[in-house]
């Protein structure tokens, strides 16, 4: 036998060997379990950089569970970065529970929540079990949501959502954020439209019923099932300190307008002074002019300044009386 041959023999034995090494525990596993996946595409897995193992366990795990899945779907579902595990968790408990949920649908689930600390297996099993979510939420840093009823009063409310996952419009869908801004405003809504607080005290049930018909789910990916009211208090009157700060406000501006009244007075007094002062100059001058024309003599002059004198005389006599007797 020519020695190339035997060397071709040799190394088609050892590549044959390396395989049966590698792949043939796995080929068994999947041919016992139902499963089968030939030995040249657990080949082309491993030219592709994909872990065999990962998706021939999925695979096993999927048709033990009664899902028809095959490898070329998990080995498209893994190169576009989603999770195979939790993508066949998700599909077997939503067939136990007896909701629809097709493979793509389950994998664009599981892409829409990669890295959102989410798995589409807690979103199917939100949906078969409902979650309860606080309202306020506790990353807001409040205790509770307040809103003023018709008569000023402040309400302080707490509530309890319970949501369960809607698959169909789980992806593209609001998340819980939204649900929990949309309940919060809904009750603000609510008490509002009370006449009193103290309706809202005799009846927070009527709270949940009108936040819960207005649809708040619309557009999310979940579905509320109910909205309970936890807690439910009386906080500040708020009507009567906007009152308050109204009317101080209104003091200021009336304190104003007097003022500038007053100001006005005392300008409008002093210019009487003014003018007062200035028709007093024009005396002398006339009494001038008058000498020169002759219409005024020397004696008519003196009498004027003896009843000017006389005049001075009894305002100082009136004023000293006034000091010296007192009422």
């Amino acid at each position: 036998m020519p020695i190339f041959l035997l060397i071709a023999v040799a190394v088609v034995g050892l590549v044959f060997s390396v395989v049966l090494i590698n792949f043939f525990g796995l080929w068994l596993r999947a041919l016992t379990s139902g499963a089968p996946v030939g030995i040249p595409t657990l080949i082309a897995m491993r030219l592709r950089g994909i872990p065999n193992s990962l998706i021939v366990n999925a695979r096993i795990t999927a048709v033990r569970a009664g899902i028809e899945v095959s490898t070329a779907q998990l080995e498209t579902h893994y190169l576009a970065g989603g999770s195979v595990d939790q993508v066949i968790r998700a599909l077997i408990a939503a067939d136990k529970a007896g909701i629809k949920l097709d493979f793509n649908r389950c994998c664009a689930i599981d892409l829409a929540t990669s890295g959102s600390g989410k798995t589409v297996f807690d979103a199917v099993r939100t949906s078969v079990n409902p979650r309860v979510i606080d309202c306020p939420g506790t990353e807001s840093g409040k205790g509770t949501i307040d809103g003023v009823a018709k008569d000023g009063i402040t309400v302080r409310a707490r509530a309890r959502v319970t949501v369960r996952s809607n698959l169909d419009r789980f992806v593209g869908g609001a998340t819980e954020e939204t649900i929990i801004a949309r309940v919060g405003e809904g009750i603000v809504r609510a008490i509002g439209s009370k006449e009193t607080y103290k309706g809202v005290l005799e009846n927070p049930q009527d709270i949940s019923k009108d936040v819960l018909n207005r649809g708040l789910d619309a557009g999310t990916a979940y579905e509320i099932l109910s909205i309970d009211i936890a807690d439910v208090g009386v906080g500040t009157n708020i009507g009567a300190k906007l009152q308050a700060e109204q009317a101080d406000a209104d003091k200021q501006v009336a304190q104003a307008k007097a003022e500038m009244r007053r100001a006005a007075a005392v300008a409008a007094e002093q210019e009487m002074r003014a003018k007062v002062v200035e028709a007093e100059a024009q005396v002398p001058l006339a009494m001038a002019e008058a000498f020169r024309k002759g219409n005024l003599g020397i004696m008519d002059y003196q009498k004027i300044r003896n009843v000017s004198a006389d005049t001075e005389m009894r305002t100082s006599i009136a004023r000293d009386s006034g000091k010296s007797n007192p009422k």
